[in-house]
């Protein structure tokens, strides 16, 4: 018997009564009936019959988002470090750009695996999609902190992220968990805890990188931690994956497994119906079947991400070197461990304001005017960095401390944003596959931002006489450009304002054209 994973709401009784195409439309979609083995109906009982804030939700989620992010931003404080104690290269402008070719690896690996991850979770479900993810990082990420050679390091990076596709799956998954009135909570809590995984694994890393050398009283030079002095911050996200691995086995699946015969059965009409309602009935059934790249909505959306998530890990490994780079080469100075307290006050704070703040901008203003509003901000702030490398002392930790934390802040403002605006461009039945892509867009744009930052970051640092733009100027001016271009990409004709409201509604309102 054929399966058909669509959500469909539909009704068991006739529809002879009903003496409109729009009347009828409108009830098809507003009527709804629930199949008794059907996991997704299952949990949409649960959604019916609960009340108040599903605060397990909200957990589950968080849990699993953070466990795929903390590897992505682990190793960014200590990399500079790890390359050179590979002595791979024999300059210091050159760490950056073999740095860039670690951090590009996991991404590489993401991107040509992503979309296939989506289709995973539209075809056999949300929860093993999960299950393989969260696993394979309890593996290769500890792997990964056992590194003893430049390549080790590349290819189990590589390998962790062509087991990765989490994060469009579990997008998909948590549109599917939460009511719809709960829908930005739901994309407010996966980018929340995706952006704090980005900042508090890089405060992992900077703390616990390197023991024998900062903790010398615990550990050994001639310890395990001491011979692969990069191994603990792994090993600890590979412990704490292992127990989010565990508790995922108890998670609810969501996608609908309901036999395309009685879907086909429930369809049936009077034969006073026009054919042109018949057509639009096959439509709807054949919804799994339609091509997600003709779908404008949902592929502009696809391209503003691709473009901010190459700015976003291009910053976040930018920041990384800049902050570890001596000061006679423009940098802070900052050591693994002073990185990681930056990005670790950032981190704490931003899950305040993403869970009460952001949910009342987007229901204020909707998702395209945050996100715009938030690049917009993020110009002039990035423009202040290089004249922070200036300060010293007490002035230089306070002002990067505020600096990082309105960077990160204004930074999952519009991750959030464009999630929205990608769940609201596809119907649930296809939310899977088409986060599918935006992963697979992100990941390739990824896989060029680390090695294009860390190569312009080596350039840049060579130019400290330059006439425009010295130094670290020039490498912020390029990250300025890639906000700007986001900016741009969000207005008409580019990216459709029909993207701020759900699909299901916008159709609803052409039913109602219609008729």
């Amino acid at each position: 018997m054929r399966s058909f994973f669509c959500y469909t709401e539909i009704t068991n009784t006739t529809v002879g009564g009903l003496d409109k195409m729009g009347d009828y439309g409108e009830a098809l979609l507003n009527t709804k009936v629930h199949h008794e083995n059907c996991p997704g109906c299952r949990v949409n009982r649960i959604k019916e019959a609960e009340r108040g804030t599903p605060f397990l939700n909200v957990f589950s989620i968080w849990a699993v988002i953070l466990c795929s992010s903390l590897p992505i931003s682990l190793l960014f404080p200590f990399l500079y470090f790890m390359v050179r104690d590979f002595h791979i290269t024999e300059q210091v402008e050159d760490i950056g750009f073999y740095a860039g070719f670690v951090g590009s690896s996991f991404m590489v690996g993401r991107f040509l695996t992503s979309y296939l991850w989506g289709m995973a979770a539209d075809r056999y479900g949300r929860k093993p999609v999960i299950l393989c993810g969260v696993g394979s990082i309890v593996l290769f990420n500890g792997l990964f902190g056992l590194s003893n050679s430049f390549w080790m390091a590349v290819i189990t990076r590589f390998i962790l992220g062509c087991f990765n596709g989490l994060l469009g799956t579990i997008k998909a998954y948590a549109s599917e968990l939460f009511r719809e009135d709960h829908q930005a909570l739901a994309m407010s809590v996966v980018g929340t805890s995706w952006g704090i995984g980005l900042i508090i694994g890089p405060a992992i890393g900077g703390y616990l990188a390197q023991p024998a050398e900062k903790y010398p009283n615990t550990f050994s030079k001639d310890s395990l931690f001491g011979r692969f002095p990069y191994f603990l911050p792994c090993l600890c996200i590979s412990v704490f994956a292992f127990v989010v691995f565990i508790a995922s086995f108890w998670l609810p699946e969501t996608i609908h497994k309901h036999p395309l015969e009685e879907i086909e059965k429930g369809f049936d009409t009077s034969d006073d119906l026009e054919a042109s309602d018949t057509e639009t009935k096959k439509k709807r059934i054949s919804t799994s079947r339609m091509s997600l790249f003709k779908n404008w909505s949902l592929m502009s959306t696809v391209i503003i991400y691709g473009f901010y998530s190459l700015h976003e890990i291009s910053y976040t490994e930018i920041f990384s070197l800049w902050a570890n780079s001596p000061r006679s080469l423009g940098g802070l100075g900052f050591s693994s461990e002073d990185v990681g307290q930056v990005l670790a006050i950032s981190g704490f704070i931003l899950l305040f304001s993403q869970l009460c703040i952001f949910p009342k901008l987007e229901k204020l203003f909707g998702p395209i005017h945050v996100a715009r509003l938030a690049s917009a901000l993020t110009i002039p702030l990035l423009m202040c960095y290089p004249l922070i490398a200036m300060l010293t002392g007490f002035t230089l930790k306070f002002v990067i401390n505020v600096a990082s934390l309105l960077k990160n802040a204004l930074s999952l403002t519009i991750v959030t944003g464009i999630a929205i605006l990608q769940n609201n461009s596809v119907p649930r039945c296809q939310r899977g596959a088409a986060n599918g892509i935006s992963l697979t867009a992100m990941s390739l744009f990824k896989a060029i931002g680390p090695a294009a930052g860390g190569a312009i970051f080596s350039w840049a640092q060579k130019r400290q006489h330059a006439s425009f733009l010295p130094g670290d100027s020039m490498v912020f001016f390029f990250l300025c450009l890639l906000v700007l271009l986001l900016v741009i990409l969000t207005y008409e004709p580019f990216l459709p304002k029909s993207c701020a409201k759900p699909y299901d509604e916008i159709e609803r309102e052409n039913v109602k054209t219609v008729g």
